[in-house]
């Protein structure tokens, strides 16, 4: 037999080990990606509620540095009008805090009223 012929049988012998490892690979990882039964839509409501998780947080934070700010302007400026701005920028972060963190609230109690694709309840 000559080296030719060897060289080219040992390729083919590399060939089908490699065919066959990825082979058995597949057999064995098939089962557990066919045990996965999370959806798209599964996937975007967790990403979503990561997503809400992280502007509550950022937003409470602000809302809290401003109100702040907000605190010290009233109860050390001398000037009316900047009390009363500051009123108002106090009363406008309140609501906009209330109504982010409302948003989860809502959305909690009107997912499982649209689950399913069931819109009558």
């Amino acid at each position: 037999m000559s080296n030719q012929e060897r060289g080219r049988k040992s390729k083919v012998a590399i060939y089908w080990t490699i065919v066959g490892i990825i082979a058995a690979m597949i057999v064995v990882i098939q089962p557990v990606f066919a045990a996965e039964t999370e959806t798209i839509w599964d996937r975007f409501s967790s990403i979503m509620r990561d997503v809400y998780g992280h502007i509550v947080t950022i937003s409470t934070i602000v809302a809290v540095t401003m109100a702040a700010v907000a605190l010290i302007v009233r109860l050390v400026s001398r000037n009316q009008k900047a009390v009363d701005e500051a009123t108002a920028w106090l009363k406008r972060i309140v609501i906009t805090w209330i109504i982010l963190n409302s948003l989860g609230f809502i959305v909690a109690y009107i997912q499982p009223l649209i689950a399913g694709g069931n819109f009558a309840g």
